[in-house]
């Protein structure tokens, strides 16, 4: 097997003299060398430290390199204020790479994975480019991958700031919804759709309220192709900047939780889509409700976890659907929608109001629907079992996975733990215990005689999310990370109101007491838990009160369960349920029972 060649990496001072000393010295040093470089396609990097450990960053791709630096230099100071800041930079780099396999379509590639990466980094303020151009199929896509690797080793040895170790860059929640993923055939078609529909809708005077729904399981693709479509909805004057009917469009991202909010607004400025003094692009659904009324409109309205938004009154909203009334504030509603992840009662939607939207967005073709796992790397008969365990609520025999996907029964919640924690010292990803909501739990209040609220099992305890004291250090270094991304919650347990819309590693989950199983089936038992939100009654839209606790409870085990890219580690309370789990990791389940 032929070896791939490595990357050429040269780095110069980005003014017209480095580029000059660029030419000299790939000439000097070899015919090939200096064809790689100033005549094969290249990528570029330019960066300046414009603050104390900060960066603002270009990355680009030419097949002519010294004639595209001379152009950034001498023509567009005058056009763009990010060229004229490089430009008067006094430490302004450049990092020029080159490679022998590189074409058009590679070069874009490693183009946008660069972007992907450093949008993710820390110590990147601004990421200055105006577009995503991933590729599909092409010669030389089958050693993309090997080749980015090396290129960013080699950028390592420039800047290890800058370029921090790949696993780093992984873990992170802004790398996990960054808009610069590379999407499968069914999302890019997704999409293309739905550019197209909010682009039409631009064109009538006159359109309101259309809603387009995206449905899908957790781990299906929906937030990064919600990513994806924010950023390039919001870039859209840049594509057709001679249509005056899109040329001022912009598009609100409405998130639930204050983490993903936090996420979504850093990937905002970092991106060049908000700018913190005009009107926050970003906003959790009341605030925005609030602020907006229906006589002003806006263009488009893309809402993360949609089944999350209130179909009744609380606290400071007062209206009776949120869904509803953004549909009154926007032209376009793009809601990302998965009924199995309602997890409270003032979330639940009657049959009666589901088929209405459903309908409403089917009678537009509006309605798509992502069929793919994405987050759960595992053979389609470990996925099986996950979705029986949950939807049919039948346990079978843990199948062999060739993927290696890891499903382990543990009958110490202890060793589970224990177990976790190495899993989150090896380097490949954050990993993080959960537990089902079977434990008292009151935010922002201590419990009576106790320091924390506690997970409590077999002598085993460890303390609900966020709640273990860090330094004042700790506490600004941690601001603007998930949950999951502070190092110390590897000694916490997480519920769903902290890792709902975030990927693990491997996810351990304690099954408490209001998940047991009986007579051959996993059923829900809403006295045993706590979760006060899913186990209360709702006013229903005739007036009559209705408990909903097996669906939300079973919600609930969906989404702990779903968190896994790579394994989920288990432990059950109710001891009919462990027993079942340990019979079934042994392969003894009857299934003709």
């Amino acid at each position: 097997m032929t070896k791939t060649p490595r990357s050429l990496v040269q780095e110069i001072n980005f003014d017209l003299n480095g580029i000059k000393q660029l030419k000299n010295k790939v000439i000097n040093k070899s015919l090939k060398t200096s064809e790689l470089i100033l005549d094969y396609p290249t990528v570029y990097i330019v960066n300046n430290n414009h603050k104390k450990d900060k960066y603002n960053i270009y990355v680009g791709e030419t097949s002519d390199i010294v004639t595209r630096t001379t152009q950034h230099l001498t023509v567009d100071p005058a056009l763009r204020e990010d060229w004229l800041e490089f430009s008067e930079a006094d430490d302004a780099k450049m990092i020029v790479i080159g490679h022998e396999y590189f074409n058009k379509s590679l070069t874009l590639d490693i183009e946008n994975k660069l972007m992907h990466y450093l949008s993710s980094v820390d110590a990147v303020d601004t990421v200055y480019n105006r577009r995503t151009n991933q590729q599909n199929k092409y010669y030389t896509s089958e050693v993309f991958e090997e080749i980015f690797s090396n290129v960013w080793q080699q950028l390592r040895t420039k800047n290890k700031l800058l370029f921090p170790v790949e696993s780093i860059i992984k873990d992170s929640a802004l790398y996990k919804a960054s808009p610069f993923h590379k999407l499968t055939e069914e999302q890019l078609s997704a999409k293309e759709k739905i550019k197209a529909k909010i682009i039409a809708a631009m064109h009538k005077k006159n359109e309101t309220g259309q809603l387009i729904l995206v449905a899908g399981e957790a781990g299906s693709g929906k937030t990064v192709l919600l990513s994806n479509l924010f950023y390039e909805v919001n870039k859209l004057d840049q594509e057709y900047p001679e249509n005056k009917d899109i040329s001022d469009l912009k598009a609100y991202l409405l998130v639930n939780h204050d983490q993903q909010l936090t996420v979504y607004e850093t990937i905002a400025k970092r991106l060049g889509i908000y700018n913190p003094k005009q009107t926050k692009i970003v906003s959790k659904p009341t605030t925005f409700i609030n602020n907006h009324s229906a006589d002003n409109k806006v263009d488009v309205i893309i809402v993360d976890e949609a089944h999350l938004l209130w179909t009744q009154g609380k606290q400071s909203y007062r209206g009776k659907n949120q869904l509803y009334d953004l549909l009154d504030r926007a032209k376009v509603v793009v809601a990302v929608f998965d009924i199995n992840q309602v997890l409270t009662t003032e979330q639940y939607w009657e049959n009666s109001e589901l088929k209405k939207i459903k309908h409403l967005a089917k009678d537009n073709n509006n309605y798509i629907h992502l069929s793919n796992q994405m987050r759960i790397n595992a053979d389609e008969n470990t996925v099986r079992w996950i979705r029986t365990f949950i939807d049919d609520q039948v346990i079978l025999n843990i199948p062999h996975d060739s993927k290696k996907y890891d499903i382990k029964i543990f009958n110490n919640p202890e060793r589970l733990h224990q177990a976790i924690k190495e899993k989150s010292e090896d380097g490949l990803g954050i990993s993080r215990v959960t537990a089902t909501f079977d434990w008292p739990y009151v935010d922002k209040k201590k419990p009576e005689n106790e320091e924390y609220w506690m997970v409590k099992e077999k002598g085993w305890e460890i303390p609900w999310n966020l709640q273990l004291p860090v330094s004042s250090a700790e506490k600004r270094k941690n601001r603007d990370l998930s949950w999951a991304e502070q190092p110390h919650t590897i000694n916490e347990a997480g519920s769903t109101y902290t890792v709902q819309g975030f990927d693990l590693n491997y996810v351990g989950v304690i099954i408490g007491t209001s998940v047991k199983y009986r007579n051959g089936k996993v059923v829900f038992d809403r006295s045993a838990s706590e979760n006060r939100k899913a186990i209360r009654q709702r006013t229903l839209l005739d007036g009559s009160k209705e408990y909903f606790a097996d669906s939300l409870l079973k919600n609930e085990l969906n989404v702990l369960l779903t968190r896994g890219i790579r394994g989920l580690y288990i432990y059950a309370v109710d001891e009919e349920l462990q027993t079942a789990l340990l019979a079934a990791q042994a392969g003894n389940i009857d299934i003709n029972q």
